[in-house]
């Protein structure tokens, strides 16, 4: 199974990086892992509510270049489902039985994720109801994974 992890934004801390960069080495040594960083758009101050979604249905056409029709595809949505090691490690396990040989995590930029990829979804995942820091979430996200491929 293949796992590709797209984010939106880049993570300039040095220690952020450095626990992605150690997490992305132990998912490797079980499954060919791949992490997409993608572009965000700036954000206007002040800018309006139509502003708004075209920039989060500019980040996610972006997002949605890099997912193919055959992914089973996971997105961080904070109305998604809260759940266990476990029940993630069922969601890898129910793409594998459709057949699926890639599991593409999508976490979104600033604002979120436009409706298309949420709708694109396979499974909504959420962490918690509250709101972390993108560079926190993908270094949460991907400990998650190092710990679900390992059970």
């Amino acid at each position: 199974m293949n796992i590709k992890i797209i984010t939106v934004g880049n993570v300039k801390e040095l220690y952020y990086r450095n626990k992605i960069s150690e997490y992305m080495s132990s998912i490797s040594k079980r499954y060919r892992a791949e992490l997409i960083e993608l572009k965000d758009e700036s954000i206007p101050k002040n800018a309006s509510d139509l502003v708004l979604n075209s920039i989060k249905d500019t980040e996610g056409n972006r997002i949605l270049e890099y997912v193919n029709s055959s992914d089973y595809v996971i997105a961080l949505c904070i109305d998604g489902v809260k759940t266990t090691n476990h029940g993630m490690r069922k969601q890898l396990d129910k793409a594998a039985s459709l057949g699926k040989d890639t599991v593409v995590f999508i976490i979104g930029g600033s604002l979120g994720l436009s409706d298309k990829v949420v709708k694109r979804a396979n499974y909504k995942l959420s962490f918690s109801d509250m709101t972390f820091p993108h560079q926190l979430m993908r270094v949460m996200l991907l400990a998650e994974i190092n710990e679900v491929v390992s059970l």
